[in-house]
């Protein structure tokens, strides 16, 4: 299973506790530091596929304000993925940098007055 940045941070947000929408879209902000904003929209299309493949699941209803609040929790499965997904991101970064040390540790210096 592809697992895109939405569903990785969807995922991360229910690691702690179970969230209804608008609190996994907070969540996500936060996590991201801003960098993904989900809309309700795409969310719940996430939603929908976490849920299909096993990786989240509805934990309850609640009525607040006159409105039906939803929440979902992570699943063992979800969380198992989720390490997994984290592990491969985390090689993967590890890879690059290890490359880019490299090649800053093979560049030659300018020489004086900045004209090579």
């Amino acid at each position: 299973m592809h697992i895109t940045e939405p569903m990785f941070l969807a995922l991360i947000a229910l690691v702690d506790e179970p969230r209804h929408g608008y609190g996994i879209v907070q969540e996500v902000d936060r996590l991201s530091e801003g960098r993904v904003q989900l809309k309700i929209g795409t969310l719940y299309g996430v939603l929908d596929r976490l849920s299909t493949e096993g990786l989240v699941a509805p934990d309850r209803e609640e009525v607040q304000q006159g409105r039906l609040r939803r929440y979902y929790r992570l699943t063992d499965e979800g969380a198992g993925v989720l390490e997994q997904e984290a592990a491969r991101l985390a090689a993967n970064a590890e890879a690059a940098n290890a490359r880019l040390r490299a090649r800053r540790s093979q560049e030659r210096p300018l020489p004086a007055g900045g004209a090579a």
